[in-house]
């Protein structure tokens, strides 16, 4: 028998999986508001932990649904969550991408993927916004938050220079 706790891992991940225009990244706000605010299966610190991890790992940014599956439910509960997010959205990708391929100059088509791209740079701001807000905990903190955009927004610097940068500060205590 399947567990109740599995089965809710499996359905709230399914749903988010239809949503995430743009990839895991897009649904962040939602995996968090699910996880910490609906569920109260983590706390806040928990789920930037867990997202700065799926980060600095190497692989795709849908390791954070793995990784929360995991803190909810174990080995079970990770394999669960990351079944549920990529199962049903690569589904309806492959689905779709024969008729996407067959209207390629379709008006339609070209509206359609036009408007999606500020949807998907919004979804990809406000996850920003809430995990700048679960993990920034003073005006320092907030003030690296801010620079590292900034600096991620008009040059071409290497985002590992401002992680560096982030973890010397974390390391001498100023953040």
């Amino acid at each position: 028998m399947i567990s109740p706790l599995l089965l809710e891992i499996a359905l709230q991940f399914f749903i988010l999986s239809l949503l995430s225009i743009g990839g895991a990244n897009a649904v962040i706000p939602e995996i968090q508001r699910r996880v910490v605010e609906t569920q109260h299966w983590m706390t806040n610190e928990d789920f930037a932990q867990l997202f700065a991890l799926s980060q600095a790992a190497p692989g795709p940014n849908v390791l954070i649904v793995s990784l929360v599956g995991w803190k909810v439910a174990g080995v079970l509960g990770g394999v669960v969550a990351m079944l549920a997010m990529c199962g049903p959205s690569s589904l309806l990708t492959y689905a779709v991408a024969h008729a996407w391929e067959r209207w390629r100059n379709a008006p339609w088509r070209i509206a359609t993927q036009r408007g999606l791209a500020p949807v998907t740079a919004g979804l990809l701001l406000s996850s920003g916004y809430i995990l700048a807000r679960a993990a920034d905990h003073g005006w320092v903190a907030y003030a690296v938050t801010v620079a590292t955009l900034s600096l991620a927004l008009i040059t071409r610097l290497h985002p590992l220079w401002m992680l560096a940068v982030a973890a010397l500060l974390g390391a001498l205590g100023w953040v």
